[in-house]
């Protein structure tokens, strides 16, 4: 198989459907693999998901996380804003008593203010101000979220601008943004991981999964730097890249 057939078959292998939030597809099949990071988000929130009574889990996905966390406390709400993931996340989370609500903006979330006493949120957006409002004082807000530096190497590759629109936001931008809002710190983290794929295919399929990682990108007009990107992979056997992840403990204090 000569480089432009191995890259028509992946290209081909790459347009199998992406849905919830699951990158199995990659990860079981090795074509992916990356450095574990120094923490453990489930070993963060599950002691405070034992003792919680109201809790919300924001940007579910499909529930593959929070379906993994039970027992749930009584009282668990789950948002996601991807359309595509909503009856995923219904059919997976209502069977176990876990609400779903479809949310667009993430400034107006359907609930009353004070409410939860548990809000979590792996690697969702989210407006400061309404978590603030919508958690009881006491509450605990934690997040782990992708930083703005996140496998930003690949844009180069693909002849991109390596800030894809998100460059400041890191764990210093977060801390600063949610104590003006009126939260305590109580813990922090940062952390660059290596990430490497093997292939193009498993490029190709993480770009069709996270089309914002490179807005413009479409195989036709990238498909000289593919090319490049293949001839480095024959070379190494993987592209190496950084991911940019962080997570923060909140308390609301008032």
């Amino acid at each position: 198989m000569n480089k432009k057939e191995k890259l028509d078959y992946y290209i081909d292998l790459s347009k199998k459907p992406f849905s919830g939030w699951d990158f199995s597809f990659l990860s079981k099949s090795e074509r992916v693999s990356s450095e574990p990071l120094p923490w453990s988000y489930g070993s963060t929130v599950l002691p405070l998901i034992r003792k919680a009574h109201c809790m919300l889990d924001l940007g579910t996905g499909g529930g593959e996380l929070l379906s993994t966390f039970q027992p749930l406390p009584e009282t668990t709400y789950a948002t996601e804003g991807y359309p595509p993931n909503i009856p995923i996340a219904k059919g997976r989370l209502n069977s176990i008593g876990v609400e779903v609500f479809e949310v667009a903006e993430d400034n107006k979330l359907p609930f009353e203010n004070d409410y939860f006493d548990l809000i979590i949120n792996k690697h969702e957006a989210y407006s400061v101000e309404e978590i603030y409002r919508v958690l009881k004082p006491g509450g605990h807000f934690i997040t782990q979220q992708v930083g703005g530096q996140d496998i930003n190497r690949l844009n180069v590759l693909l002849g991109e601008d390596e800030d894809f629109g998100y460059g400041y936001w890191d764990l210093e931008y977060a801390e600063k943004e949610l104590k003006s809002a009126g939260f305590s710190i109580t813990s922090a983290k940062e952390s660059f991981p290596y990430c490497r794929f093997y292939d193009i295919g498993a490029i190709l399929y993480y770009l069709k999964a996270v089309p914002w990682q490179v807005p413009n990108f479409n195989i036709e007009s990238h498909l000289n730097e593919l090319m490049e990107i293949e001839d480095l992979l024959e070379k190494e056997a993987y592209i190496e890249l950084n991911e940019h992840r962080f997570i923060i403990s909140t308390l609301k204090t008032q």
